[in-house]
């Protein structure tokens, strides 16, 4: 029987060469695999064969039936493909232009943060990050903020418990890293997002801040100056001038606000398309941009520095503030919108 299945593997492969498609490939199957296929009548002379001979038979057939099978598989796989690719190639014109991918790119917000870290790098500054989710210490008061001071009521802050909030700034990081850096000099800048309860075209109850920190022996507001305006003249150009106006901070004193020459009208406080004042610094020449100081003695009391020995300057810079000046954006939201309009101008 053997020279016989093997006749009929043969005639089996013979016959799937010639089938051009699927129908045919089944044709093929049902002759040789049906109930009155060719292996089917085969099988019936197993029936006739002596008991002694009958099991050698039988595996003989499944060894054919089984070799049958896999060249009707394979033959079915290749007659698919290739009613694939004709039909594929029905579809599709080879030759026409293909589609341009749109290249993805850096959102502004986040190329304005790198830009800041690498010119404070410059400087000799570290970048630190840290938790969004804070303790109250690091928080608040560490930072010269206890529960009853008024400037909390500013902060309108989001609590997650009693002592556990989103951090309001990234101020916190200077804590943790004064904590860790247990004798000055301490140099470094904070990066990161905020939350606060705010949301109008010039705050979002989310945002973007890095704050700086330095800290060594006979650190003054003149090197607190110096620092700010060579950062605002390497961010915005060689013509830019600050200037530093008294405010209030709780963990700075003296405090300051830092401005900057209008870097859109040129600080002439007009408007070249309109006419009229400027529509940024309103006609004033000048723009908020920072909240800067020496470091409190108490913030440094409460982290364990010696407040006879080492001072220290602080400040702090909104993200989407800055990324707005530079790019001329009239409203904060559009950062958050992922308009793909919007973000395909950067």
């Amino acid at each position: 029987m053997k020279p016989e299945l093997s006749a009929l593997v043969e005639e089996a492969r013979t016959a799937l060469q010639g089938a051009a498609n699927e129908d045919a490939v089944d044709q093929v199957r049902v002759a040789f695999l049906g109930k009155k296929g060719k292996l089917s009548q085969l099988l019936k002379g197993v029936a006739q064969l002596p008991a002694a001979e009958k099991p050698a038979a039988g595996k003989l057939v499944n060894e054919a039936k089984g070799e049958l099978e896999d060249l009707l598989a394979r033959a079915q796989a290749a007659a698919k493909l290739r009613r694939d690719q004709a039909a594929l190639q029905e579809r599709l014109d080879v030759t026409a232009p293909g589609r341009r991918h749109v290249r993805g790119h850096v959102h502004p917000i986040r190329e304005t943060t790198d830009t800041i870290l690498r010119i404070f790098g410059q400087l000799g500054y570290r970048a630190v990050t840290g938790p969004e989710i804070e303790h109250e210490f690091y928080n608040f008061e560490a930072l010269n903020i206890p529960r009853d001071h008024p400037a909390r009521d500013m902060q309108d802050t989001f609590y997650l418990t009693d002592d556990v909030v989103l951090r309001t700034h990234t101020s916190p990081l200077q804590i943790r890293t004064m904590l860790e850096v247990k004798k000055p000099p301490v140099k470094v800048v904070c990066p990161g997002a905020v939350y606060r309860s705010d949301s109008d075209a010039t705050h979002s109850p989310m945002f973007h801040q890095v704050e700086g920190l330095f800290v060594d022996e006979e650190v003054s507001m003149a090197d607190l100056k110096g620092t700010l305006l060579a950062f605002a003249r390497k961010l915005f150009g060689p013509e830019v001038r600050i200037r530093l106006r008294p405010s209030f901070f709780p963990f700075t004193e003296p405090s300051c606000e830092v401005d900057i020459s209008c870097v859109t009208c040129g600080a002439t406080g007009r408007s070249d398309v309109e006419g009229g004042p400027c529509r940024v610094c309103k006609g004033t020449t000048w723009l908020e941009v920072a909240g800067a100081g020496l470091v409190h003695p108490n913030v440094f009391k409460a982290v364990g520095y010696d407040t006879e020995k080492v001072t220290g300057f602080a400040f702090g810079f909104g993200v989407e503030r800055l990324a707005m000046l530079r790019y001329r954006i009239p409203d904060l939201r559009l950062f958050f919108e992922n308009d793909v309009r919007f973000l395909r101008q950067f």
